[in-house]
């Protein structure tokens, strides 16, 4: 395989996520970001913890979408987040996905 190759490769690979992320996130109702993931969640339990000195946070997700090209299946049923990383939640607003049928 050529270096070539790899690059139209991965190029489809992402570009097959990108469609698959267009077409699953009206089914979801949070965005969660991680400094190591992308997730599509129905339900977030956002929990601050401790440990000595230090915050953590803990966050479980449920009926879930991670945006990951190398995994076979992206859709999981419950998410664990341990990190001391910020994580951003957000909700999706449905007038936001709407996708013009140029990009389509």
């Amino acid at each position: 395989m050529s270096a070539e190759d790899l690059d139209n490769y991965e190029t489809d690979a992402e570009l097959a996520l990108y469609r698959e992320y267009r077409d699953v996130i009206k089914l979801f109702t949070y965005v969660v970001e991680t400094e190591r993931r992308f997730y599509l969640a129905n339900k977030v339990d956002f929990n601050v913890r401790s440990a000595g000195q230090d915050v953590y946070f803990d966050v479980q997700l449920t009926d879930a979408w991670v945006w990951d090209v190398y995994r076979s299946s992206r859709f999981v049923k419950n998410v664990r987040i341990v990190t001391f990383k910020d994580v951003n939640v957000e909700e999706v607003q449905k007038t936001d996905i709407d996708i013009p049928d140029s990009l389509t």
